[in-house]
């Protein structure tokens, strides 16, 4: 995205250029039609007289032949030559329809999560503005992913910034057109009268629209339709007529069919609506300086440690990496960043998809000194070794990402899913290091949605948390999810590290063992 901030701003210059040069051309062309006009008045005064001076006889052929020809090739010149070679070897790296639908979802998935109208979405917070016609497309995108809901919000907010008098840069955007998709997209709500009156509105404007003459009787005759069976079942079909759209509306603001109530949740966390903990357990937070058991890295700078969560236990370690070496990682990741991928339950091979809205990348330590320390330094803090571990992921949740998010997830791999991380044969996911990269504007928290925990991007900062019990059962509280990035971008590295490798660093308590084995242990 940045690239081709940096690739339009070429365009531009390369479009000035080829406007500074046909104004050159039309300049050198008006000279000479003001050359010749002149010439031409005095010579058709008394062409005879003219004609009889062999200078003017000479000159006058002259310019027949050959000027006149020069004059051509100079009005025939393509200057747009150089311009439209620029463009054409960019386009190349041009988004295409799909990334513009994937923008225009992920402006309604921020405008659902943290609960925007539209003219908030057109006007603000973002301080970017939508035109009548931005929002008259993301009405459209809507309306072909059979989001009615969206669709209304969008047309209408269109429809309010054309009727302000805003001019749109497209014939497309319309009122008509606007109120052909306002009044289709109301009456599938199942809202027939509103849906009648944006047809009426729009046949006032255009009375020989076929569409709307035709959607125009059928409407009337659906609502008649209704009136007398409501007259006939008023009371038992009000009852049922309102779960009905009730179910119908709910639907249709989420345009899925698979709306959970963790969603609900998961969005309030996101707009930090979470539960807050009681008196008594916050009391029980600290901050503190840790040196991980006198260990010698930290016995004279002890690493600064925080409680962000209790139960379960997650942990934030602050000033954990310097500016300098993000921005190395950063550069280091660029290049490589590819849609994000997760672990299919059923094979264990890591794929895409539809709702990891990120780009990531995999630096091994080896690469660079600098992944190589911060490896070290996950170990010597978390005291876990990491040679098992998996290799740093760098990630990149963009607002373009525009509004990127990764739903509702677990870290480990649970029972049903045998073959999860088969492929690396480590074992399963013990813990959990996520390291901030940035900080974020607006947006982009951590959740944990069984809980109510929320963890905000913090630059520098690492939380770390366990995903498995002591006994290697998963712990279902971890389950968590990234919020999208409202303005900002944000950059978070992880290393998910796992069970081989641990069996001495983190030992099962004898409790655990003597409930597995018996108080006195197994015989040899």
């Amino acid at each position: 995205m940045t690239d081709l901030l940096f690739t339009e701003k070429d365009l531009i210059t390369s479009l000035k250029d080829y406007i500074t040069a046909e104004q050159s051309k039309l300049e050198r062309v008006k000279k000479w039609a003001e050359k010749m006009d002149a010439l031409s008045v005095t010579a058709t005064q008394d062409p005879e007289g003219f004609l009889g001076h062999p200078v003017n006889a000479f000159k006058l052929m002259k310019r027949l032949n050959t000027e006149w020809a020069e004059l051509e090739s100079l009005v025939l010149s393509d200057m747009s030559e150089g311009f439209v070679s620029n463009l054409t070897i960019q386009r190349q790296h041009f988004p295409n329809d799909d990334d513009q639908v994937g923008a225009a979802k992920a402006l309604m998935r921020l405008q659902d999560t943290y609960k925007l109208d539209t003219s908030t979405s057109s006007m603000g917070p973002l301080k970017s503005r939508l035109t009548v016609d931005d929002c008259y497309d993301l009405g459209k995108v809507a309306y072909s992913e059979a989001d009615y809901f969206h669709t209304e919000l969008w047309m209408s907010q269109a429809l309010q910034q054309l009727e302000g008098g805003e001019e749109p840069a497209s014939a497309a955007a319309d009122a008509v057109t606007i109120l052909d998709y306002l009044s289709y997209s109301i009456y599938q709500q199942g809202e027939l009268e509103r849906a009648l009156e944006y047809t009426r509105q729009l046949l006032r404007l255009d009375s020989t629209h076929q569409r709307a003459n035709g959607n125009l009787k059928y409407f009337e005759y659906q609502l008649d339709k209704q009136k007398k069976v409501e007259e006939d079942e008023k009371k038992e079909e009000d009852d049922e007529e309102g779960t009905v759209r009730e179910e119908e509306k709910t639907k249709g603001e989420r345009g899925t069919a698979d709306y959970l109530p963790e969603r609900r949740k998961y969005e309030q966390l996101c707009r930090g609506e979470g539960i807050k903990m009681t008196p008594r357990r916050q009391s029980r937070m600290f901050c503190r300086y840790f040196d991980n058991n006198r260990h010698p890295k930290f016995v004279i700078a002890p690493v600064k440690e925080e409680d962000e969560w209790d139960r379960p236990h997650i942990l934030r370690y602050h000033d954990i990496v310097s500016d300098a070496e993000i921005e190395l990682v950063k550069q280091l990741a660029k290049p490589r960043l590819r849609r994000a991928t997760i672990s299919n339950p059923i094979t264990g091979v890591l794929e895409t998809a539809h709702y990891r809205i990120s780009k990531s990348a995999w630096l091994t330590s080896y690469e660079h000194k600098v992944v190589d320390k911060i490896n070290q330094r996950i170990e010597d803090i978390t005291g876990l070794d990491v040679t098992t571990a998996e290799e740093l992921q760098v990630t990149r949740w963009q607002n373009y990402g525009v509004g990127g998010q990764y739903e509702p997830h677990f870290d480990f791999g649970r029972k049903d899913e045998p073959d999860a991380f088969k492929e690396l044969g480590t074992g399963n996911r013990i813990a959990t290091w996520l390291l901030y990269m940035s900080n974020v504007s607006s947006g982009g928290a951590t959740v944990f949605t069984d809980v109510g925990a929320a963890v905000l991007p913090k630059k520098g900062s690492a939380v770390f948390w366990y995903n498995l019990f002591p006994s290697g059962e998963g712990d279902y509280r971890t389950r968590h999810a990234a919020c999208p990035v409202l303005v900002g971008n944000k950059w978070v590295s992880n290393k998910w590290i796992h069970e081989r490798g641990q069996e001495f660093r983190r030992r099962c308590p004898l409790a655990w063992q003597q409930s597995i084995c018996g108080d006195e242990g197994i015989d040899p």
